[in-house]
């Protein structure tokens, strides 16, 4: 008997982060024109952003249904497990739904959480979750302390792009023309379980102060819980950037230095809004 752990391909923890930490991450389905891939299993983040800038029109993703949870779920229930499951946000998905339809089928062995959260906020959770399960907490034990410390989770991004919000539908072509022409980066966060702009900026430096400065007044970090970066497209450029000028709200926190905060890749769903130089950072904020 034991806990299993299971979350989405939405938190951005890879198939070998999710091997480390002895737990399941079910892949998102992709669609590129008529072509389908499972996120992060046979669509590689490399993979995601070539065709992302190959191809003139989004991707799409698709939630899981009811009978994938459900086999995932059964398989665990019959060795003995209790299963906490933690869905991207209600928000954005019908995920949270699936898998609860699924549960009903199983019975009381199977937890679902709502994070509330998607992308590496979601990631920090799953990541607290396993903390707790690796200290021998109870299921009930850990369903409890996540249902009540995932509302002090955070992300703050700076996208380097407005295309893909174009592209996508979120904001007008002549918004995107003008925010290109002057180096306008949005400071983007996830509040009430959906994406939300916090803030608009001229430039990455005035980008990533303005991410600095929403931590500073949305309670500060608490460096006692699981943090994570991130950054979309194929290089870590903006990312080594944002470091750099952020170093000093770290060090003295972590055990370490600034290079051993785990590092996660955007995928697709939010890589497909945020096109290629996203950059992001998820911590719980203090209580």
């Amino acid at each position: 008997m034991g806990i299993s752990i299971i979350t989405d391909s939405a938190s951005d923890i890879s198939q070998e982060t999710a091997r480390e930490w002895g737990i399941t991450v079910i892949p998102l389905k992709v669609r590129f024109g008529e072509e389908e891939f499972l996120d992060g299993v046979t669509l590689p983040y490399t993979t995601f952003y070539e065709k992302l800038v190959e191809n003139d029109t989004l991707p799409k993703t698709s939630q899981i249904p009811p009978f994938e949870y459900e086999e995932v779920f059964r398989k665990e229930v019959d060795k003995g497990n209790d299963v906490i499951y933690i869905s991207l946000s209600y928000g954005v998905s019908g995920c949270y739904q699936s898998a609860c339809l699924a549960a009903e089928e199983i019975g009381d062995k199977v937890h679902v959480i709502d994070s509330m959260q998607f992308c590496i906020s979601q990631y920090i959770i799953v990541e607290r979750a396993v903390n707790l399960r690796d200290e021998g907490r109870s299921a009930a034990e850990i369903v409890s302390v996540i249902e009540e410390e995932k509302k002090r989770a955070r992300v703050i991004s700076v996208f380097d792009t407005l295309e893909y919000l174009k592209l996508g539908g979120r904001i007008s072509s002549a918004a995107a023309l003008a925010g290109g022409i002057l180096s306008i980066k949005p400071v983007i966060t996830i509040e009430n379980g959906e994406v939300a702009v916090v803030g608009k900026a001229r430039g990455s430096k005035n980008g990533n102060n303005l991410l600095m400065q929403y931590i500073e007044k949305n309670g500060g970090i608490d460096f006692t819980r699981p943090i994570c970066l991130a950054y979309s497209g194929l290089s870590d450029i903006m990312l080594k950037k944002y470091i750099e000028d952020s170093k000093h709200l770290y060090e003295g926190n972590i055990k370490g230095d600034v290079s051993d905060i785990p590092i996660a890749h955007v995928g697709a769903t939010i890589g497909t809004y945020a096109g290629p130089g996203a950059i992001a950072f998820a911590y719980f904020h203090k209580s």
